[in-house]
């Protein structure tokens, strides 16, 4: 077990976990880029909120029916975003914010990370747990919760299953599973800290009709612009990204000579290694 130096200014009170979600993830199944813009084609596209991230709600959640404290979902999203974290409090968040705003389109996950950094800090400036999914369906570069640990300057740690806080002493435990050696390691950490949550671990829970009518009903989504949370426009939104999609090419299928070995299974394994061989020298 390790324990990090880093100190931080948590709320010994009351346990906040904050879990940033992508709330409009294009279903998969029916991505399209624009061809001028090279920008996600969002209008038209059946969305959902990111499945990895219910699985990072789902622990936090867990955290909170252990140890109490409260959670809530903050997500960068166009206006329809609200119904998405609407669902969140259906499985049992306590809040939500949505950041919306035509100076934060456009982002790429740098310009994203910054705008969710420096929100949490503005609005939670005392959270003891940012927890976050592994990645994203829609770009899967999992870039975005080291980049918040970046901005906020607090320990980040990947793969986590589960966590342990103690208000008291202000340290939590955190379990993370290493897939490729199947290990459990175990951390301590003071706290603030960001974890990402291994996305095979944490299944979430069902969502409570009566509790998102209920979200919707109270108004437990705030919905805030730039106007309240004052961010630089030089550093969200496609001013704040460097990156740059140049240029998109539809993958053309490779020709097969579709050739068929018959015959001993060992002397096909000797014959499909050569041939490999030899493709790879031509090329």
């Amino acid at each position: 077990m390790l324990k990090n130096e880093s100190g931080g200014d948590s709320n010994m009170d009351e346990l906040t976990i904050v879990v940033p979600v992508k709330a409009a993830v294009p279903n998969i199944t029916a991505v399209r880029l624009d061809p001028n813009t090279h920008n996600l084609v969002r209008e038209g596209v059946p969305l959902m909120i990111n499945p990895y991230d219910r699985n990072a709600v789902e622990l936090a959640l867990r955290i909170k029916d252990r140890f109490g404290g409260k959670v809530v979902t903050i997500s960068m999203a166009p206006p329809n975003g609200k119904d998405f974290l609407e669902s969140t409090i259906g499985m049992g968040v306590d809040e939500g914010i949505l950041i919306t705003d035509r100076v934060f389109a456009g982002a790429d996950t740098l310009a994203t990370s910054h705008a969710i950094a420096k929100s949490i800090a503005k609005l939670y400036p005392n959270f003891n747990l940012i927890i976050m999914g592994e990645e994203t369906t829609d770009s899967t570069t999992a870039h975005m919760p080291a980049q918040v640990a970046s901005w906020l300057e607090v320990p980040f740690v990947y793969y986590a299953i589960d966590a342990e806080p103690n208000i008291k002493d202000g340290t939590v435990r955190v379990s993370r599973y290493l897939e490729d050696e199947g290990l459990v390691e175990e951390f301590i950490y003071n706290m603030p800290i960001i974890m990402s949550v291994y996305r095979n671990s944490n299944p979430p829970r069902d969502i409570s009709l009566n509790r998102k009518i209920m979200a919707k009903v109270n108004g437990l989504v705030k919905v805030l612009t730039n106007k309240e949370l004052g961010l630089n426009p030089d550093c969200v939104g496609l001013k704040g990204s460097p990156t740059i999609v140049a240029k998109i090419e539809d993958a053309k299928p490779l020709p097969r000579k579709k050739q068929i070995f018959q015959g001993d299974p060992k002397e096909g394994a000797k014959w499909l290694l050569e041939n490999l061989v030899k493709e790879e020298v031509i090329r």
